[in-house]
């Protein structure tokens, strides 16, 4: 099924979007874009091609000349309706033709150009012998802050994504865990978010116990039980932009050693949350929620990254991580989630989308931070 994007975009959105794209090709030394079906293309057009389809749709952005979507004849009467095609060339083929001529011929014979991570091998390497000459680079290597810095419209889309896991979290936190499986727990999260205006679940985390010591536990049907610390972290699609969310709740009370790491986590999330500002490199993120937590004797068992930007997709750049010297500007947003995880006997995590402001950060979920007990 194709898709369009949410209605607050205009025509004139999607063609900034583009020029600002061209731009940033030319200011990387690329002689082009080319953008295959995925969150890039629904950023940049508006449009959505069918999932399931093998045939050659790109979009080519090339400085200095009119974009062009290539799609198949049979899908271009849906490529025309969306929202950004407005200034958009659309250059048909159909079946039985050859697509990447009629690509090629758009193309600098050796250039370099920028192209979609998640392209077909079987396109690119058409592309390559129809034209021997040029070379590739991923978008995410090329230019890896192509859609970082969200507008006023993709905040408020964001918040309101935000907005609905908040109300998720409220509602599941009055249901009993003890004597359920996780599983049943995961679809009563996947329901709320759909309740709240998700029209995608990407992932229901709900960590048990000793699961809890699994960053990213595939759910299955361990019985929660009564003194289990849970994990939950969940997410997904509401209109277009993305949500993701952790708590941690105790099933019954908690022992002092439980109070007391989630105390820790919930410590470091305020630290990484207040190094958030203009020109901080996001690695100072990460320092900052990691030094907390090594100081308190658990670095060993804080064993991913603090953090990783959310838009049209839950995870995209930039990333909170040590090595990551990308300044933050306002409008970026990404995840705040340090997390302790003891081996055997249970993890903790707190998470929530952050924004950078003009002048700090601006956290888009607003449940309680602290300890939760459930029945």
């Amino acid at each position: 099924m194709t898709g369009t994007a949410p209605a607050p975009f205009t025509a004139d959105d999607y063609r900034g979007r583009r020029e600002r794209a061209a731009r940033a090709a030319a200011d990387a030394g690329l002689a082009g874009l080319l953008v295959a079906p995925g969150p890039d293309l629904v950023w940049l057009t508006g449009y959505a091609p069918p999932a399931e389809t093998e045939r050659l749709t790109l979009l080519v952005l090339v400085p200095g000349q009119d974009p062009v979507l290539v799609v198949p004849a049979l899908e271009a009467p849906d490529a025309a309706k969306a929202v950004g095609m407005p200034g958009l060339a659309l250059r048909d083929w159909t079946d039985g033709k050859d697509p990447y001529a009629a690509t090629a011929a758009l193309l600098d014979a050796s250039g370099r150009f920028g192209i979609s991570d998640n392209a077909w091998a079987m396109h690119l390497l058409a592309l390559q012998k129809a034209l021997p000459g040029t070379s590739y680079a991923s978008l995410t290597d090329a230019l890896p802050m192509l859609r970082a810095v969200k507008d006023r419209a993709e905040l408020e889309l964001l918040a309101a994504a935000g907005a609905a896991a908040d109300a998720t979290f409220e509602e599941i936190r009055k249901v009993p865990f003890g004597g359920r499986r996780e599983s049943e727990a995961a679809a009563d999260l996947a329901h709320l978010l759909r309740r709240f205006g998700h029209s995608q679940v990407d992932f229901t985390i709900v960590a048990s116990g000793p699961n809890g010591a699994n960053p990213h536990h595939e759910v299955g049907d361990r019985v929660i039980e009564r003194g289990d610390m849970v994990v939950l972290d969940f997410g997904g699609l509401k209109d277009g932009y993305g949500s993701d969310t952790s708590r941690t709740v105790h099933v019954g009370e908690p022992t002092e050693e439980e109070r007391r790491v989630h105390d820790l986590v919930r410590e470091a999330q305020e630290a990484g949350y207040r190094a958030v500002r203009p020109g901080v490199a996001c690695q100072e993120v990460d320092r900052a929620a990691r030094a907390v937590i090594a100081e308190a004797g658990y670095g060993e068992y804080f064993i991913h990254r603090t953090g990783h930007g959310i838009g049209v997709t839950t995870h995209e750049p930039p990333y909170m991580i040590e090595g990551e010297e990308q300044p933050l500007v306002p409008g970026m947003c990404f995840s705040v989630e340090p997390g302790v995880y003891l081996p055997g006997r249970f993890g903790v995590r707190i998470e929530d989308i952050v924004t950078v402001t003009e002048d700090g950060g601006r956290r888009l979920n607003d449940t309680t931070r602290e300890m939760v007990i459930v029945d």
